[in-house]
């Protein structure tokens, strides 16, 4: 497993696809306030570097224990939202919307999904002041799966997307 700084030095992909401005102290503590939340330190490192957008093929999976609706064996992570109020682009201030939108429980930061699978902070046990877990959510199956106990231990076990394929529909799983 990678060390959280080797990763983030190679984390972002190419392009400009859901980059926001870079990252203030004061969109920080909107964020925060917005969100009702302490963002983990690891993030707010991350989107120092880059406030948003494509994550590179090597860090775009994470595996799992269990099958889920997209895989058999790991959950896709080809972005992260940043900080930021840029036209047409989803943020990570979106989360209140979007949880009430989707159904999906609270408290909770979503950070990469389309609707239907959600990768997020669960504070649902630590609190909005804790160092929240990431969870992966399913919500058209009403169904969640643990990924990492911190936001550091899952962006060291990311892996690349090739070591379960491309990541096409034809590798998911079906569900009905």
């Amino acid at each position: 497993m990678a060390r959280f700084d080797e990763v983030m030095a190679t984390f972002w992909g190419d392009g400009d696809y859901g980059v926001q401005p870079p990252l203030t102290d004061e969109l920080v503590r909107e964020a925060e306030h917005v969100l009702g939340v302490t963002l983990p330190s690891a993030l707010l490192d991350l989107l120092r570097v880059q406030n948003g957008g494509g994550v590179a093929a090597d860090h775009g999976a994470f595996p799992t224990n269990r099958p889920t609706s997209w895989s058999e064996d790991h959950v896709p992570f080809d972005d992260l939202m940043g900080i930021g109020r840029r036209e047409g682009m989803t943020s990570l201030l979106d989360t209140p919307y979007l949880l009430k939108e989707w159904g999906t429980p609270a408290p909770l930061v979503l950070l990469s999904g389309d609707g239907h699978c959600w990768i997020g902070l669960d504070y649902r046990k630590c609190g909005r002041d804790g160092e929240p877990s990431v969870t992966w959510f399913e919500t058209d199956l009403d169904a969640e799966l643990a990924l990492a106990d911190d936001f550091r231990s899952f962006v060291e076990g990311l892996t690349a997307c090739s070591t379960y394929g491309d990541g096409s529909a034809g590798d998911s799983v079906s569900t009905g």
